[in-house]
């Protein structure tokens, strides 16, 4: 973790851990950065979400990047896989997209693309961070302050919505059936896919059944989109629609929904394209990338399709890595951050819609009958707030409870323990065959945290 930014970019509360003055000096290093490395004018590509203070935080990268001489290319409001899409395929040199993702509205961050659309490399977010700190030491150089750019080499601002069409237009490239006649519900969070989702569907020829398109800046996310499902759930039982699909905020991610109103989570949106690509051939090395938060039952089904799989850690920065590195095809996380790596180089929502549709309509077959060979397990997970995480781990007592669970679970459900990222707590999740024992189970393990005098009380 770095001191700003995080897994998923620099997030916090807008004005309070996230201020107007850190995006200024964010646009500021990257503009001076750049420059130093190409010898070149930067050029920045923008996105943010319907936030409120996303015009704000606008305003201020713009005028750091410019200052720095940087031109700053405005998509406006859009999607994060649309900055990275821009990114990698118009030769700009990085992106910046301005989203909480599923955050309230109150939340705002700064995510950083680098110019093959991909999150931002450690290295160069440790070098803003310095900044940020009032310290640069790079190019042989030491100083407190970067210089600013003066006369012709002061930058611009680009009005960019050709950029956002043209994603818009890659999108509909990628559907393989006509959708007519298919009754289809979107959920847009108020966030960053209400125009562009239903652009797509429309375009492809679904009857589309739009809610939760209608952003005022502060209900974004609320009570919407794919961390609300129960929402498009209803939506979908009550207008009796064929398939419903839920973003959120920064729509990298998507929940389905099907016919009958079931969810249809990230799992088993992987487990529903990992053997269609399978049964097609195109499942290279025959793996799907998923988190250890993967559900047990994933796995089971997984192994009975004959189908391969990894775990990384939680986050989808970890997926993709792995996914590069080992030359996999499709990865993912239960929230709905899915992966395809022929097609982007994020997480994409609406593009894990159209494979969905792609799925449904090549095997004729409703998403209920797709998922079914998939029994999700119950799961129980429960925080504990400790004295030092490593040593609650360690701990040779501990570590026997959580040994002593898994060998009575067997290969009927399995035990996780790890610690948080972020926080002083260590998370114990159990999957079994039924909550009541998923419950026992994460309550031995915790009684014995306790009794090693391990907790924070």
């Amino acid at each position: 973790m770095g001191r700003y930014f995080g897994t998923d970019g620099f997030r916090g509360e807008a004005n309070k851990t996230l201020t107007v003055e850190h995006a200024y000096k964010v646009g500021r290093f990257l503009g001076w950065y750049y420059h130093k490395l190409t010898g070149n004018k930067t050029r920045v590509v923008i996105g943010k979400d319907t936030r409120r203070s996303s015009y704000m935080f606008e305003y201020s990268l713009v005028a750091g990047l410019t200052a720095s001489g940087a031109d700053a290319y405005l998509l406006h409001v859009t999607t994060t896989p649309s900055v990275s899409y821009v990114v990698r395929t118009e030769d700009f040199d990085c992106g910046i997209m301005i989203s909480a993702s599923h955050n309230p509205y109150y939340d705002n961050g700064i995510k950083l693309i680098n110019g093959q659309g991909e999150k931002m490399d450690e290295k160069t977010i440790s070098y803003i961070e310095d900044y940020i700190d009032g310290h640069v030491n790079l190019f042989g150089e030491e100083m407190n302050e970067i210089p600013f750019a003066t006369r012709d080499e002061i930058g611009c601002t680009v009005d960019y919505f050709a950029g956002r069409n043209r994603y818009v237009g890659y999108l509909i490239s990628l559907a393989t059936h006509s959708y007519r006649d298919m009754r289809v519900g979107l959920d847009c969070a108020n966030g960053s896919a209400w125009m562009i989702a239903k652009n797509v569907f429309d375009a492809l020829g679904a009857k589309t059944y739009v809610i939760n398109a209608e952003p005022n800046g502060t209900n974004i996310n609320k009570n919407a989109g794919s961390t609300h499902i129960e929402v498009l759930q209803q939506f979908v039982r009550e207008n009796h629609l064929d398939v419903g699909f839920a973003y959120d905020g920064d729509a990298d991610r998507c929940i389905a929904v099907d016919e009958n109103g079931n969810v249809v989570n990230g799992d088993l949106i992987l487990y529903i394209y990992g053997r269609y690509m399978k049964e097609r051939g195109k499942l290279l090395n025959n793996t799907v990338v998923t988190t250890v938060m993967s559900n047990f039952g994933l796995y089971k089904a997984f192994d009975e399709a004959g189908i391969n799989y990894e775990k990384t850690a939680v986050g989808d920065k970890y997926v993709y890595e792995n996914m590069q590195k080992n030359g996999h095809r499709i990865g993912g996380e239960q929230s709905g951050h899915i992966i395809f790596s022929k097609y982007a180089t994020t997480g994409d929502g609406i593009l894990t819609s159209i494979k969905m549709m792609e799925v449904i309509l090549a095997k004729k077959m409703p998403l209920s009958k797709l998922a079914e060979p998939v029994k999700i397990y119950p799961q129980v997970l429960k925080n504990v707030r400790v004295k030092s995480k490593p040593e609650a781990q360690a701990d040779p007592r501990v570590q026997e409870a959580v040994n002593a669970v898994a060998e009575k679970l067997g290969d009927t459900g399995r035990i996780l323990v790890r610690e948080s990222g972020t926080e002083p707590v260590i998370r114990v999740m159990v999957e079994a065959e039924s909550e009541e024992l998923c419950g026992k189970y994460v309550d031995q393990v915790i009684a014995v945290i306790r009794d090693q005098g391990h907790v924070e009380e």
